[in-house]
């Protein structure tokens, strides 16, 4: 015992470096991370004091222990039996696939991230852009809602800057938490949104084991109070008109509902834009036949090099207005009640109706309209005239009027649309360009079912 013993030099280095990773393991590490999770818990209480909806517990529960408790689930045990059954596998390969599916739906939030790094960004983002607005909000409606109900904001879904918008401007009520598609699982693009509660989904995914996963993630989410927020629509508009509501996500939600246990509150939230900053892309994926989005990340990147170039000359603009409206909330305990059968093709039907009546009416989609409508040239005059008649037949608080000054928004959406050549302007009479009158109609869409 007392013998010594002698060993190569790079034995006893390798000896060591053993012994060092033993101890960090089972010492260091735990005692790090407790101490870190400790001061997260203290961080979150504190930001809790000042949300009007709380983070919930289960937001907070580490990635790991979300994944162990999602694929122990029974529905989805029982799925994966059935799945090796159907594929000729054995269980434990179907086991192992449903775990990479836990794995790659569950996010890990990180309250730092939002709060610290996501408000901030989506704020300047937004405001760098755009004038922001919000133009309706339904104080008194989010203030009814019980603090013990999930609510769940379903949104239009006009553009990508949607996501930056309603997470800036929801930022002192909650943390949202995004279904987000294909789109954002790039790298570092992917840490980020997971670090801010989003999940990813599959959108065309006729996998049933996937959406067995993806099904009892959304009853978990829900049944815990996260808030959410949801596109009914599925996708973006190709054409800037209101499309139908996809029953996806709104019916995983529904099916979880229990009229005895806590309510389900839907809030309405319509965003508008004088510029969708993807308006040709959509308008180029309508003219293929599909839904194939060619947006290269050179292109991309060129885009904002321009706008910080220009900024830089002193010769930047913003692209306008962005606004949002918040409708009325609809609970899913008072909508169901009395109703039989399925519940979640009438309710997406009626929030799609509720978003639709509170979309934001903006300077560049209303002079759009006017245009689009026009059969010959018209003045500046005839353009006010034509926006003053449907400010006053509208009377709706959902009109954005910049300034209060008629003028100045008929000069807004005019300019906005010259610029871009989506009209012409020709002996102090403006008129449609028809090489551009796709994009006329693409923002004239937008309010068409408010001015029918």
């Amino acid at each position: 015992m007392t013998q010594t013993v002698e060993l190569p030099i790079w034995l006893f280095i390798l000896i060591l470096l053993f012994a060092a990773v033993t101890a960090a393991s089972h010492l260091l590490f735990p005692s790090v991370r407790w101490f870190f999770r400790r001061r997260m818990e203290k961080a979150v209480s504190q930001l809790n004091e000042r949300l009007e909806r709380p983070i919930e517990p289960f937001k907070l529960a580490r990635r790991h222990d979300m994944i162990q408790r999602l694929i122990y689930q029974p529905d989805v045990a029982l799925a994966v039996t059935e799945h090796a059954a159907e594929e000729g596998i054995p269980e434990n390969v179907a086991f192992e696939e449903a775990k990479r599916y836990a794995r790659e739906i569950v996010p890990s939030f990180s309250a730092s991230a939002y709060f610290g790094f996501a408000i901030r960004l989506t704020r300047a983002i937004s405001r760098a852009l755009y004038r922001v607005r919000l133009v309706h909000f339904d104080e008194a409606g989010l203030n009814a809602i019980s603090k013990d109900a999930t609510v769940v904001f379903v949104m239009n879904h006009r553009s990508n800057m949607d996501y930056f918008l309603v997470t800036y401007l929801a930022a002192q009520r909650s943390a949202l938490a995004y279904a987000v598609g294909e789109w954002a699982r790039v790298w570092p693009l992917s840490r980020l949104i997971r670090a801010m509660g989003a999940y990813f989904i599959r959108r065309k995914s006729r996998n049933s084991l996937y959406r067995k996963v993806l099904a009892a993630y959304v009853r978990l989410a829900t049944q815990g109070g996260v808030t959410q927020a949801m596109f009914p629509e599925g996708g973006l508009s190709l054409t800037g008109a209101p499309q139908p509501p996809k029953l996806g996500l709104l019916k995983y939600i529904t099916d979880t509902f229990e009229p005895s246990g806590r309510d389900f509150v839907f809030v309405p939230v319509a965003l508008n834009y004088d510029r969708v900053l993807e308006d040709r892309i959509l308008l180029n994926a309508k003219a293929s036949g599909g839904r194939r989005f060619d947006a290269k990340i050179s292109v991309i990147a060129g885009f904002f090099f321009k706008q910080i170039w220009l900024r830089l000359r002193g010769k930047y603009h913003k692209f306008g207005y962005a606004a949002v409206s918040f409708g009325r909330p609809l609970s899913l305990a008072s909508f169901s009640e009395g109703r039989e059968g399925e519940v979640a093709k009438p309710l997406a039907l009626e929030l799609m109706g509720r978003i639709n009546s509170v979309v934001p009416v903006l300077p560049a989609p209303m002079v759009a309209a006017i245009v689009e409508a026009a059969d010959t040239p018209l003045s500046r005059a005839a353009i006010e005239a034509a926006y003053d008649g449907w400010v006053q037949k509208l009377q709706s608080e959902h009109v954005h009027l910049p300034r209060d000054d008629l003028s100045y928004a008929t000069e807004a959406g005019l300019r906005i649309l010259e610029e871009r050549g989506v009209i012409l302007r020709r002996a102090g009479m403006f008129e449609a360009n028809p090489e551009r009158r796709d994009l006329l109609c693409f923002y004239a869409n937008s309010i068409a079912h408010l001015l029918r």
